[in-house]
C-alpha cells in the first residue's frame, strides 16, 4: 500500500521506525503465525486477530471495534483472503485513528498570541512528565520561540532540581521556589515573569501524585485559579503525560486525570523498547481527546508530534 502521508524528515521517519520495532516485530509475527496454511479470513482468524490486538495493548474495546468493522468488510466483499488482510487492518486503524484525532500539526508550533501560551503539564511520578518538557522546550526554542518553565511540583524529591538541569540543557528559564513550596505559587510568579519577559510559551510542570484524587484535583483547581489572575484564558493546555510502555496501565491512568483534570492533548513516552505501542490506537480510541506528541527514543527529537498517518505506514511498512 502506497505510504499514506510524508511530511516528515528521513531522520524522524527512520527514528519512528526503530520505536516501532519490537511492537512491529511481536504483532506481525504472531499475525503471520495465525494465518500460515488459510486462504481467507474465517472466524478462527479473527479470533486470533483479535487475540492478537489485545495482546499488543490496543484495549478489549477498541480491538472488538476493529473486529466489527473487519467482519463487515468480509461479510460485504464475500471473499477476503489472508493476504489481504494487513491492508484491511492498516486501513481500519487509520480510520479509526482519524475519527479521533481532531488536530494534525505539521511541527511544534504555537497559535498567534498577545500574551504567553500556557500549558499545563499532568502525569504520574516516573512516566516520563519532566523529561518530555525539557523536551519540549529545547525543541520550541529551536523554533525561535521565548520559552519559560516553572518548576511546580514541589512535593516529589529532586523534580525542582531535574527540571532546572532540563532548563540548563535546553537553555531556558526555569522559575522555581524551591522543595515544599506551595505550587500554586510558583505558577503564579512564573506565569508573572512569562508575561513581563514576553515569553512566547510557559510550560509548567505539575505534581504527578497527592494524597488523593480529592487532592490532586484541587491542587490543579488552585493552578488554575492562581494563573488566570494574569492570563484570564490560561491554562490553554492541559497535557497529560503517559508511559506506553506500561499498556494498560497508561489507559488506568488516563481514566484518572481525566476524571479530576479537563485534559486537552496527550503525550506517549517510552514507545521504543516495548511491544504495547498499540496502546496509542486503544488511548485514541477510548478518550477522543488528541494525542500530541509520541516519544521513540531517548534524543530530544525523538519526542515527535503525532502523525496518525505515519504511525499507521511505520507499523505496517514492512507489510505493505
Amino acid at each position: 500500500m502506497k505510504k499514506l502521508f510524508g511530511f516528515f524528515s528521513k531522520e524522524k521517519k527512520e527514528a519512528l521506525d526503530k520505536g516501532l520495532e519490537k511492537t512491529k516485530q511481536n504483532f506481525f509475527s504472531r499475525l503471520g503465525r495465525a494465518i500460515v496454511g488459510k486462504s481467507k479470513v474465517d472466524d478462527e482468524v479473527l479470533d486470533e486477530l483479535e487475540n492478537i490486538l489485545i495482546a499488543a495493548d490496543v484495549g478489549v474495546d477498541t480491538t472488538l471495534k476493529i473486529i466489527r468493522r473487519i467482519e463487515a468488510r468480509v461479510q460485504r466483499d464475500k471473499y477476503v483472503n489472508t493476504a489481504e488482510l494487513n491492508r484491511i487492518l492498516r486501513e481500519e486503524i487509520a480510520a479509526l485513528l482519524a475519527e479521533n484525532q481532531t488536530e494534525e500539526l505539521n511541527d511544534f508550533e504555537l497559535p498567534p498570541r498577545d500574551t504567553p501560551y500556557v500549558m499545563l503539564v499532568v502525569g504520574v511520578n516516573g512516566v516520563g512528565k519532566t523529561t518530555t518538557i525539557g523536551k519540549l522546550a529545547a525543541q520550541f526554542k529551536q523554533k525561535g520561540k521565548k520559552v519559560m518553565l516553572g518548576a511546580a511540583d514541589t512535593f516529589r524529591a529532586a523534580a525542582v532540581d531535574q527540571l532546572k538541569m532540563w532548563g540548563e540543557r535546553a537553555g531556558v528559564p526555569v522559575v522555581e521556589l524551591g522543595m515544599g513550596k506551595d505550587p500554586a505559587s510558583v505558577a503564579y510568579e512564573a506565569t508573572k515573569r512569562a508575561l513581563e519577559e514576553k515569553a512566547d510559551l510557559l510550560i509548567i510542570d505539575t505534581a504527578g501524585r497527592l494524597h488523593n484524587k480529592t487532592n490532586l484535583m484541587n491542587e490543579l483547581a488552585k493552578i488554575k485559579r492562581t494563573i488566570q489572575k494574569l492570563i484570564p484564558d490560561a491554562p490553554h493546555e492541559v497535557l497529560l503525560v503517559l508511559d506506553g510502555s506500561t499498556g494498560q496501565n497508561a489507559v488506568i491512568q488516563a481514566r484518572e486525570f481525566t476524571k479530576v483534570t479537563d485534559v486537552s492533548a496527550i503525550a506517549i513516552t517510552k514507545l521504543d523498547g516495548t511491544a504495547k505501542g498499540g496502546v496509542v490506537i486503544g488511548i485514541s480510541d477510548e478518550f477522543k481527546i488528541p494525542i500530541k506528541y509520541i516519544g521513540v527514543g531517548e534524543k530530544i527529537e525523538d519526542l515527535q508530534i503525532f502523525n496518525r498517518y505515519e504511525f499507521v505506514d511505520s507499523l505496517f511498512e514492512e507489510n505493505a
